[in-house]
């Protein structure tokens, strides 16, 4: 699951690194969850350290303590927030039509915003491995959060009849699996073809595996 992809309501950290050191109980988490960002957009997640967050976000290191015990769970907010964000916009797309067609805007919606993402770029770009224990181990909440995405659109879906029957948390893991992979393996895949194209034919793969048995 454009530059509005991430605009979740930031407050911009150049603001804060102006004047003094800004006050532990006036330091609002979206000034450190943007310090995060911008570390971690400038230096991959590896490289991001809470001194360096501390300093560009213009606090203490003991007022980021106190709310980030370390890197990971930090990065675990940000990329929350963000992906929040995208299925937000995901859901805006997808207003209209019944609930098939809904759920195949929403979704090629969220692969083309993460695709653009400048977060899960540099991510791929730089710390590529820090995602394979979500793809062979384990699900992340992100991954559960657009399990849960599909799993709303596929229940409508049985309920007006736009959907064919089935278990709805089967179809909704399996079109999970069938679109991460056009988003963690977008850049390679787009080398030689294009995104419009791929999209396009992954709201066609979407649509046609939804269809009930007598199309609407």
């Amino acid at each position: 699951m454009g530059p509005d992809c991430h605009s979740f309501g930031r407050a911009d950290p150049h603001h804060a690194r102006t004047g003094e050191r800004q006050a532990a109980n006036r330091v609002a988490d979206a000034d450190l969850v943007a310090a995060a960002r911008e570390c971690v957009l400038a230096n991959g997640v590896r490289r991001t350290t809470l001194s360096e967050v501390a300093r560009t976000a213009g606090v203490s290191r003991m007022t980021l303590y106190r709310r980030f015990p370390d890197v990971g769970s930090m990065v675990t907010t940000l990329v929350t927030v963000e992906f929040g964000d995208v299925l937000a916009q995901a859901r805006r797309a997808a207003v209209t039509g019944h609930s098939r067609q809904r759920l195949v805007r929403g979704v090629v919606r969220g692969v083309r915003l993460l695709h653009e993402a400048p977060l899960l770029r540099r991510v791929l770009e730089t710390d590529a491995e820090l995602l394979l224990p979500y793809l062979v181990e384990r699900l992340s909440s992100t991954q559960l959060a657009a399990d849960g995405f599909i799993r709303e659109y596929l229940a409508a879906g049985h309920a007006d009849g736009s959907i064919r029957p089935g278990d709805v948390a089967v179809q909704a893991r399996s079109l999970l699996l069938l679109t991460q992979s056009f988003v963690i393996s977008a850049g390679p895949a787009t080398e030689d073809v294009g995104l419009d194209s791929l999209t396009d034919e992954l709201a066609h793969l979407l649509d046609g595996a939804l269809q009930p048995r007598s199309p609407l």
